[in-house]
C-alpha cells in the first residue's frame, strides 16, 4: 500500500534523534538529516520496536563485546514509509543486517554471519530511533495492507523466531519448550504450535507472558523463579521434569537455561536465542553431556526470513498486534525505555513520526 500524498511528510533536512549518551541516558535531539549513498533509499521511520538487545545497550552501555563508543541511535526492528524518489510512499519492513556479501559466510549462503556486517542501532551503525534514516534499499519488503505501521517491527522478531525454529525443528506431533516468554519466545509458542506439535512447554518469570503463552497455544504454561540454587518451585519442577524434543531458551539466564536442559530428551537440541548479562551463560556440563545434547547458538535471522514472516503474518497465521503493549512518541524514548527496563509488558513500539 502506498501512503496518500496528502499524508507524505515532505524529507526534511533535519531528524529528530534518540540517541543514547551512557548507561540509562537517552536523549533526544534534532540533527542534521543523513542523506542516502549508493544504492540507499531515504525513509521516513513509522514505527520501532525495543528489544532485548536494545535493553542490554541502555542497562550495560554495550551487549558482548561491543561497547558504547559514542552516542549511538538504538532501534533494529523497524517499519517505514520511502520518503523519496521512484518508491516514494511505499511502507516497508526493513532488514536491519546489512551485509557485505564478499566475506566467507557471505559467499556460503549464511550472511547472518558476514564477518563485516552493518546492523541497525549497533557498534557504530545508528538505527531508526529517529525521523529520518537512509537505508539500503534491498533490504526493505514491500507489506500488504494487511500489516499494520504498529506491527511491521514485529516482522524482525518474527524472523528471529523463524530462524531458531530452523535450527532446532520439530515433527508434528512431537513436543517442545519454549524458556522465556518475551517477544520472541511467544511468537515461538505461535510457530510450534501451528506446526501441529503435541505439546508447547512455556516458562516465564512474569504472571502476564506466562498468561499470554496460555493465550497463544502453549500447553502447558509456568511461572517459574529464577534462582537454581535454592531448590525448584513446584511449578519450575513440573517444567524441567516435561520432556521436550526441542528446547529453546529465550530469556538469556542460566537459570532457564538449566531448565532447558533437564527437560530436553537425550540426544535432543538447544537453541539459545536469548542475550546473558555480562555476556557470560553456564550450565551443568555433566547434564547436557549424559545427554550428548546438541546446544546451537541462534544469530539474528537470515534474509529469506523476513518475507516468510510477511506471508504468515498477511496469511493471518501469527499475531503479531497482540503482543503490543506500549506505544511512546519519540520525545518519550527515555520513558520507553525505562518501561523496557521494567517489564511491564511486552512488546514496546516508539513512533517517531506520530502526531
Amino acid at each position: 500500500m502506498m501512503t496518500p500524498a496528502a499524508e507524505m511528510k515532505t524529507p526534511a533536512a533535519v531528524t529528530e534523534a534518540a540517541r543514547i549518551y551512557a548507561a540509562g541516558d537517552i536523549r533526544v535531539g534534532r540533527e542534521p538529516v543523513v542523506g542516502p549513498g549508493p544504492g540507499e533509499v531515504l525513509l521516513r521511520a513509522t514505527a520501532v520496536g525495543l528489544c532485548g538487545s536494545d535493553l542490554h545497550w541502555f542497562e550495560e552501555a554495550g551487549i558482548g563485546d561491543s561497547v558504547l563508543t559514542r552516542p549511538l541511535i538504538l532501534g533494529h526492528e523497524i517499519g517505514a514509509v520511502i520518503a523519496a524518489g521512484p518508491r516514494a510512499g511505499q511502507r516497508v519492513a526493513v532488514d536491519p543486517a546489512s551485509d557485505c556479501g564478499l566475506c566467507g559466510p557471505c559467499v556460503e549462503g549464511r550472511a547472518n554471519l558476514c564477518v563485516a556486517m552493518r546492523f541497525a542501532g549497533h557498534g557504530s551503525t545508528d538505527g531508526g530511533l529517529r525521523t529520518f534514516m537512509a537505508w539500503p534499499e534491498r533490504l526493505l519488503s514491500p507489506l500488504p495492507d494487511a500489516i499494520g505501521d504498529d506491527e511491521a517491527p514485529l516482522l524482525e522478531v518474527l524472523g528471529v523466531a523463524l530462524h531458531a525454529l530452523d535450527l532446532g525443528p520439530v515433527a508434528p506431533g512431537g513436543r517442545a519448550g519454549v524458556y522465556g516468554c518475551g517477544p520472541i519466545g511467544l511468537l515461538l509458542v505461535q510457530l510450534l504450535r501451528r506446526q501441529g506439535l503435541s505439546t508447547v512447554v512455556a516458562t516465564d518469570l512474569l504472571s502476564h507472558r506466562v498468561a499470554a503463552a496460555k493465550s497463544m497455544g502453549a500447553t502447558d504454561a509456568f511461572l517459574v523463579d529464577g534462582d537454581a540454587g535454592s531448590g525448584f518451585t513446584p511449578e519450575r519442577r513440573l517444567a524441567r521434569e516435561l520432556p521436550v524434543d526441542v528446547a529453546y531458551e529465550v530469556s538469556g539466564t542460566n537459570a532457564a537455561l538449566s531448565d532447558a536442559i533437564a527437560a530436553v530428551r537425550p540426544g535432543g537440541r538447544v537453541v539459545l536465542i536469548g542475550i546473558p548479562t555480562g555476556d557470560r551463560t553456564t550450565f551443568e556440563a555433566g547434564a547436557a553431556r549424559r545427554k550428548e545434547l546438541a546446544l546451537l547458538e541462534c544469530r539474528r535471522m537470515v534474509a529469506s526470513d523476513l518475507p516468510r514472516a510477511i506471508q504468515l503474518v498477511a496469511a493471518g497465521s501469527i499475531d503479531l498486534r497482540s503482543l503490543i503493549t506500549h506505544r511512546f512518541h519519540l520525545s518519550e524514548a527515555q520513558e520507553a525505555f525505562e518501561t523496557l527496563a521494567e517489564r511491564r509488558g511486552v512488546k514496546v513500539i516508539v513512533q517517531p513520526n506520530a502526531e
